[in-house]
């Protein structure tokens, strides 16, 4: 930690300290990606106890002009062939089908042109009085540039699970064992039959004010559940691995012209358990880096 940091001052500003250490990391007992199960190690670390939000990303885009990539044109040259109702800057949003074919996403994810953080869910929606709600449509070059004008950074993966797993051992879930232990709904996701109807037996259809359900062991609010949260790390399609070739999911860097793919973790609002079961810490996927969608979000880290 920086020296020159005041614990207090983190504190204040809504980050929690995790003392770091050893814990074992991944599982062998969930989707494929999840494995090896293996003890990793982190240094301590201040990580936000709430994802960044709608407020927190207009005051960055107010004091700094930025623009996100969803909001920025496109160049035809970049994507020769590409026809020209896809050349327009947007994001993916999740629009449920009307017949339910649970194995085809396309059903249900739609580019949207217009879609951005202002406009989530498309050119109709809006994030007027959601000021609370997590910010998403924001690309992983969105969220790296918020977290440094905040004089952060995003979390690696390690940091990320070892910070959502509360100091539980292994658990299932970032509060124990028990998926809704004493009946209580412990995170933002689906109930009901997917793709088709969100029962929100939870209590929120869609996103969710961040804090709206209790926070786990080190005092840190939605690390399953609502959105999922960027990462700085390269995907890897097992724990251990090299990093996937570019046309795959590398980095950009490997392949000129080649979008790489990093690390998201947490599980969303649309994760329900006989689909997608991944409001676990252990869970993990592959994004996109120049993808925003209605259900990714981020919070921030500092050494």
């Amino acid at each position: 930690m920086d020296a020159r940091r005041d614990p207090a001052t983190d504190a204040a500003h809504g980050m929690a300290w995790i003392a770091g250490g050893r814990f074992r990391m991944g599982t062998d007992h969930g989707y494929p990606e999840e494995g090896p199960a293996h003890v990793a190690a982190v240094a301590g670390f201040w990580i936000d106890r709430l994802a960044v939000t709608n407020a927190d990303f207009a005051g960055f885009v107010a004091a700094t002009g930025y623009v996100t990539l969803a909001e920025r044109p496109l160049d035809p040259a970049a994507w020769p062939g590409a026809p020209a109702a896809l050349l327009r800057p947007g994001g993916l949003v999740f629009q449920p089908p009307a017949a339910a074919r649970r194995g085809d996403p396309a059903a249900w994810w739609h580019f949207v042109p217009g879609a951005c953080w202002r406009h989530p869910d498309g050119p109709g929606s809006s994030i007027a009085r959601c000021d609370t709600h997590p910010v998403v449509q924001v690309a992983h070059a969105d969220a790296a540039a918020f977290a440094r004008w905040a004089g952060k950074r995003l979390p690696s993966e390690a940091e990320w699970e070892c910070a959502a797993r509360g100091g539980l051992a292994g658990a299932t879930y970032c509060w124990g064992e028990e998926a809704r232990p004493g009946g209580r709904w412990m995170a933002n996701t689906w109930q009901g039959g997917f793709p088709g109807e969100d029962a929100a037996a939870d209590g929120f259809a869609g996103r969710a004010p961040v804090g709206s359900f209790p926070p786990n062991g080190h005092g840190l609010h939605d690390m399953a559940g609502n959105v999922w949260e960027w990462t700085s790390e390269v995907w890897r399609p097992r724990h251990g691995m090299a990093p996937a070739d570019p046309c795959c999911g590398g980095t950009p860097a490997a392949r000129p012209g080649v979008i790489g793919r990093r690390v998201i973790k947490g599980g969303s609002y649309l994760c329900a358990p006989e689909y997608c079961l991944r409001y676990r810490p252990a869970a993990r996927q592959g994004q996109a880096e120049d993808s925003g969608t209605c259900h990714i979000g981020f919070r921030c880290a500092r050494d």
